[in-house]
Parts: structure tokens; C-alpha cells; sequence
């Protein structure tokens, strides 16, 4: 159903048909635009961080309703290891870390975190989808050829 590079159902289509109590996984629409680096709203900023580029602030500002932010998380799976999941949450846990820029909010648990510190979270729009996506992630040393997996420098 869904794959990193580009989640293939729209997040109003989501929103109807996928009642989850913890994460709703995204797509949306919206074309790419100049980066932009986030802010943290931990102490530690400088260490860890994530970036979001303006096109992922602009979208989950379009999408996201009250205290909904983006999750982004690591799992096991994929062609190359582990994969990335984007999930819309309302509930932050002790271990996770918020990045914030501009009124958006993407989340990520510690452990994931450790798998794209200094990453970019994107929003692109392309021919055949939409979809929030890591880029540059300086924890990866190789990716399958759909962007959906990747594995890790040992």
C-alpha cells in the first residue's frame, strides 16, 4: 500500500477509511519547493537533529488539525534492512524528540532517531505520487532504487 518515496493514498482519503488509534499513514499533494532547516524544541538542538525542508512544513500545515504532528519512525523490513514509516499522532512519548519549524511538527522515538540524525524530512509531489520522504540521510549507506528501504554505516 504504501512505500517510502510516495504513499499512494491522499491523507483525505486516509482520514475516511483508516480509523487508527495511534498513527495514520500520509500522502498528500503538493509540489517541491527550497529546503529549510528545523528547530528543536529540545534542549540539545544542535545534536540529532532532523531537518525539514519548506515544502514539508508548508504540506503538514495543509493536513495536519489541533495537536496532530508527523511521526516518523524506522522499522525492520524493506529490500535493504529497514524502512521509514510517516504516520500522523497526537501522543508524544517520553523518549521521543520534537522538531519543529514554523508551526509543524515532525516526531521521532529515540531509538529511530538514531537511524536518521542529520536527515532532511521532504514533501514531493511527483507525476505518479505524493509523499513525505527522508533525504540525505547520513546514517544510510545504501538504498533500494524505490527509496522505500535502506541500510545503515557500521
Amino acid at each position: 500500500m504504501a512505500a517510502v518515496r510516495g504513499l499512494t493514498l491522499t491523507a483525505a482519503a486516509l482520514r475516511a477509511v483508516t480509523p487508527w488509534a495511534r498513527g495514520r499513514l500520509l500522502a498528500a499533494s503538493r509540489g517541491p519547493q527550497a529546503r529549510r532547516e528545523a528547530s528543536s524544541s529540545s534542549p540539545e538542538a544542535g545534536e540529532g537533529q532532523i531537518h525539514l525542508t519548506a515544502s514539508c512544513v508548508q504540506r503538514l500545515l495543509e493536513i495536519t488539525e489541533g495537536s496532530e504532528f508527523l511521526r516518523l519512525e524506522v522499522e525492520g523490513g524493506g529490500c535493504s534492512g529497514f524502512q521509514y514509516k510517516f504516520s500522523l499522532d497526537t501522543v508524544i512519548n517520553p523518549d521521543d524528540r520534537v522538531f519543529e519549524q514554523g508551526g509543524a511538527r515532525v516526531v521521532v522515538d529515540s531509538d529511530s532517531l538514531a537511524f536518521v540524525k542529520g536527515a532532511q524530512v521532504d514533501f514531493s509531489q511527483e507525476l505518479i505520487r505524493s509523499s513525505f520522504q527522508v533525504l540525505n540521510n547520513p546514517q544510510a549507506q545504501q538504498g533500494c532504487s524505490c527509496g522505500s528501504s535502506f541500510s545503515i554505516k557500521l
